[in-house]
């Protein structure tokens, strides 16, 4: 991809959702511009603001791929200067430490690396699995397929498990240089080919997950459901999977289970969702869609569909709009919502 190399960029880490993906869009965009970027007020909506242990893993990341200069990477700053240099491809290790997502800090990573100038491997350790982020499932089974109709040349493994709150999880991505990324159309979903349901437990009784895909299979039709048992050593931990495979996507749907929360509600969570997306008429759920905006927007344009405009989809589009020449135009249907970038 062509530098877009400009003056620094102001953001607000307060505007909308005024969560962690502000900051997580500005380090990808800006590595990959050439841009840099100051922000304020990181994560300023959030219980606890400012840089936690997977943000500041994120920036260090970002630091270290691109040899930027940084200016505020500490636990709790909501200030932070980012100066990139040239990408670069190898071999990196990131240890969040906590229970953190080591999904969200390869999602920040990933797409820059699509333009490093070598072949990278990237592994990750801290959760793998936590409310508060897609799983590894959902990258593996959703994004990545997509990733590679688009042109990126990567490949995502599960090593071991990280539950919330011990984390311990590893996951190890690899990926190869991208001349250029393909736009993607995806505007419906195609002919379903499979409707499944995992139940996976470690250091958890396997009866609460049986108890959970006999719920999930008295409110979906046509179902098929299998436990999954781990290894004690990477529990405690229960999730469970929805996976509905189309013949154009492949969509995750979750329910964590957590310690007082029944095993019919970890399933009615995660069933909620599943109903929602196989009810509509869109391509993508809500938090795929917060996953494909970006790669369409590094294409240069593209265009899906999805059951929900979320506030982190709306905050992405104005970061983008901010270091990209690209608009992002989200427009309500009769039943679903378009996006379109272009």
């Amino acid at each position: 991809m062509k530098k877009l190399q400009q003056d620094r960029i102001a953001l607000d880490g307060s505007q909308g959702e005024g969560g962690g993906q502000v900051l997580r869009t500005a380090l990808t965009l800006s590595m990959i511009t050439g841009t840099p970027f100051e922000i304020e007020h990181i994560r300023a909506k959030r219980n606890k603001p400012g840089l936690l242990r997977q943000h500041l893993t994120a920036v260090q990341a970002a630091a270290a791929i691109s040899g930027a200069s940084v200016e505020g990477a500490e636990m709790g700053s909501q200030t932070l200067r980012f100066t990139p240099g040239p990408i670069r491809g190898g071999d990196y290790r990131f240890a969040i430490g906590t229970a953190g997502s080591c999904t969200l800090v390869l999602q920040t990573v990933l797409p820059a690396l699509w333009f490093a100038d070598a072949p990278s491997t990237v592994m990750v350790t801290g959760g793998t699995h936590n409310k508060a982020a897609p799983p590894a499932d959902h990258l593996i089974r959703a994004w990545l397929p997509l990733m590679r109709r688009m042109g990126a040349r990567q490949s995502i493994v599960l090593q071991r498990h990280g539950f919330y709150p011990a984390g311990g999880g590893e996951i190890v991505a690899t990926t190869e240089p991208c001349p250029a990324l393909l736009p993607l159309q995806l505007l419906t979903r195609g002919t379903r080919l499979d409707l499944r349901a995992e139940a996976v437990v470690a250091a958890v009784p396997g009866g609460i997950a049986q108890r959970e895909l006999d719920r999930v299979g008295a409110q979906l039709a046509d179902v098929a459901g299998r436990v999954r048992q781990l290894p004690a050593k990477e529990g405690p931990g229960n999730i469970l999977l929805i996976e509905a495979a189309h013949s154009e996507v492949t969509e995750l749907f979750t329910g964590f289970g957590e310690r007082g929360v029944s095993a019919e509600a970890v399933a009615d969570q995660a069933v909620g969702q599943a109903r929602l997306y196989l009810d509509s008429e869109a391509a993508v759920g809500e938090y795929l869609a917060d996953q494909l905006l970006l790669p369409l927007a590094l294409a240069g344009s593209g265009a899906f569909t999805t059951v929900a405009a979320s506030s982190h989809l709306h905050t992405q589009a104005e970061v983008i709009e901010k270091f990209l020449p690209v608009e992002v135009a989200i427009q309500q249907l009769e039943d679903a919502w378009l996006v379109e970038i272009g």
